[in-house]
């Protein structure tokens, strides 16, 4: 065989790789873009919050502060009590957090694996929740919680929120992929659904788990609507109500602000960056067909 028809034949094996690598590279250019795009609010709070009142009072903001300054912070430690708003949103997060994620798990396991009369119309009536915004069932909510007695305590934040239409359909969708064998398997052996939830689909659903936990502890950490409805005393207040309280009080401190928020957006972001491998995980295995 002559060069010539070695040349021809290598050709499109070297067309192909070139075109690999300009997607390549494109792929990674748009990566870049939108990384770019998501940080740069998080690292423009930073750096107000880091500003001196010189800097942010006279116009002279940089890229980054000529001198980095912790005074915000402290100013807003002193003056209010983001400690205990802190604290108060850390346990109506987990609590929720572990609520929701045992509600989910129950109820995707009971749609994806129990076979009962109703049960497809039953999850089509949960699904078309997701078409309801929150504001639409305020009124009720608060009604419920007033009769319940727990107006104005942790619960009445925590039980209107502690089960997710979106979350049930993520587990029954990861649920449906896990091989039906294993648990006709189990049943075969003599387990009830609650011992084949526990000992075979639970230690199978661990991306699910994170992905699920992750989702309900961001969205109640920032919830502002309900809480501010449900909760009546300062002490019992979050932290994007107190965003809201500490507005009211410094006017235009925009550093102040900005160090309240950097404060509130920390825990996420450190969750975020330290389950994010559980946090693909399960989005991809639940294929969201």
């Amino acid at each position: 065989m002559s060069a010539a028809e070695q040349a021809v034949r290598r050709a499109p094996g070297a067309v192909r790789r070139r075109r690999e690598r300009r997607v390549r590279v494109l792929r990674t250019a748009a990566a870049v873009v939108v990384a770019l795009v998501t940080l740069a609010p998080l690292y423009w709070m930073v750096v107000v919050a880091l500003s001196t009142r010189a800097e942010l009072l006279g116009g002279q903001l940089r890229l980054w502060p000529r001198e980095l300054t912790l005074a915000n912070v402290e100013r807003v430690l002193t003056a209010f009590p983001v400690v205990t708003w802190l604290g108060n949103s850390v346990a109506i997060a987990l609590v929720t957090s572990l609520i929701t994620v045992a509600v989910n798990l129950l109820a995707g396991y009971a749609f994806a694996q129990l076979r009962f009369r109703g049960s497809t119309a039953l999850f089509l009536v949960a699904l078309s929740t997701l078409m309801l915004p929150v504001q639409v069932i305020m009124v009720a909510l608060f009604r419920l919680v007033t009769e319940l007695g727990i107006y104005g305590s942790y619960w009445a934040v925590i039980l209107p929120t502690a089960a997710s239409a979106f979350g049930v359909f993520l587990a029954r969708q990861f649920i449906l992929g896990i091989p039906r064998e294993l648990v006709e398997a189990a049943r075969i052996d003599g387990a009830g659904h609650l011992r084949v939830f526990l000992q075979v689909v639970l230690p199978l659903c661990r991306p699910l788990v994170a992905v699920l936990f992750f989702m309900s502890l961001l969205q109640t950490w920032n919830d502002f609507a309900w809480p501010l409805i449900a909760l009546r005393q300062n002490e019992l207040f979050t932290l994007p109500i107190g965003l809201l309280y500490l507005q009211g009080q410094f006017g235009a401190d925009y550093g102040g602000t900005m160090a309240f928020a950097l404060i509130s957006v920390t825990p996420m972001v450190v969750l975020f960056l330290v389950f994010q491998r559980y946090f693909v995980q399960g989005f991809a295995r639940s294929g969201i067909r």
